[in-house]
């Protein structure tokens, strides 16, 4: 999608986008906005805008937030879908109030087009309202033995992964298993070598981590590269999956924010302000997000294992360098692997 237009140009579009939205909220599936939740009459509408993996965990959050004064009478409508997407979405026009997302850059891009908060990175947490990491999901049992990163490029095995020019969760897949490579002391080279060997494993790919979890579920692949909240929530919800979390794995941290120019914006700033409550933050823990508040802990059915090696995006220089050298569209490496491959790079 062309996001820079004449004015021409770009008001149409900002309207056909915000008429896709509302179209959207007649339909079930990770692209689709559920209806108002109601808390009462007569209050603030809220919407979110948010990347797939969000849903549930927002359903249990809307609702505790709904029970304390500052969420009295607050509905909310919600659209779901691959990170990137979302926050192209929102900048081309779609109405949002809080947005989450599963990685910074897609934060940034609103800040850059004014619609979020230079700031909204300044507290404690730095913006950052949950913490993951990158885990393997296998079938029940683990039938092809997968222990780590290594197994993934062996013969016979099928790997499903998200495109990462559509999906944040799979930017930070492919930054967990490069960087797993630097950890076992490979070079760079040999690091863009396994990811090539890596693609040459995986079939299909998704636009979302939830599509990808979809795919991995009908029955399709050997190994899912995903979230371990999703692991986890897969789990809850009986699919006959396990998951390993590897030695050698990347710290997730997912930002959130309110659109600045929200006609709620005292409630939409309320309810981030919830999210960082130990209430809210035990929510997140249940559904299998690690929480960023200490001293939150979670059920006893959750465990949250500490990776020996784990590290987070400053050990490739932040976001912003991995995405030129990773994700450019043209010149990233990853972007050359796929085209070598014949792989697509579209981020629509």
């Amino acid at each position: 999608m062309i996001l820079r237009h004449k004015l021409n140009v770009l008001v149409p579009l900002i309207a056909l986008v915000a008429a896709l939205g509302v179209l959207a909220g007649c339909g079930g599936d990770d692209n689709a906005s559920s209806g108002g939740t109601a808390a009462g009459g007569g209050g603030s509408e809220l919407t979110i805008v948010g990347y797939s993996v969000a849903r549930e965990v927002n359903a249990d959050l809307i609702k505790a937030f709904q029970a304390t004064p500052a969420g009295e009478g607050v509905t909310f409508k919600e659209s779901y879908a691959a990170s990137g997407e979302q926050s192209r979405a929102v900048e081309a026009g779609l109405k949002a109030d809080y947005v989450v997302f599963s990685l910074e850059p897609d934060m940034t891009r609103l800040v850059d087009a004014d619609l979020v908060d230079s700031n909204w990175n300044q507290n404690k947490y730095h913006g950052f309202v949950t913490d993951s990491v990158v885990v393997l999901v296998v079938r029940k049992g683990n039938p092809k033995h997968i222990q780590g990163w290594d197994d993934l490029t062996k013969d016979g095995v099928e790997v499903i992964e998200p495109n990462p020019f559509t999906s944040g969760g799979a930017k930070w897949n492919i930054m967990a298993a490069y960087g797993a490579q630097l950890e076992e002391g490979k070079s760079e080279a040999q690091a863009q070598d396994y990811l090539t060997k890596l693609f040459d494993h995986v079939p299909v790919l998704d636009k979302s981590a939830r599509e990808s979890l979809q795919t991995f579920t009908s029955g399709k692949g050997d190994v899912l590269l995903s979230y371990e909240n999703e692991a986890i929530l897969a789990q809850q919800k009986g699919e006959d999956i396990d998951y390993i979390v590897p030695d050698q794995t990347i710290k997730i941290e997912n930002p959130v924010a309110t659109i600045s120019e929200s006609k709620h914006l005292d409630k939409a700033n309320a309810f981030v302000k919830f999210l960082y409550t130990p209430e809210a933050q035990g929510i997140f823990a249940s559904k299998g997000y690690r929480p960023v508040v200490e001293g939150v802990e979670p059920p006893a059915s959750v465990k949250f294992p500490t990776p020996s090696q784990q590290f987070d995006i400053s050990k490739f220089g932040g976001w912003s360098a991995v995405n030129d050298k990773f994700f450019d569209p043209e010149k990233g490496i990853v972007a050359k692997i796929f085209q070598s491959q014949g792989k697509s790079t579209a981020s629509g």
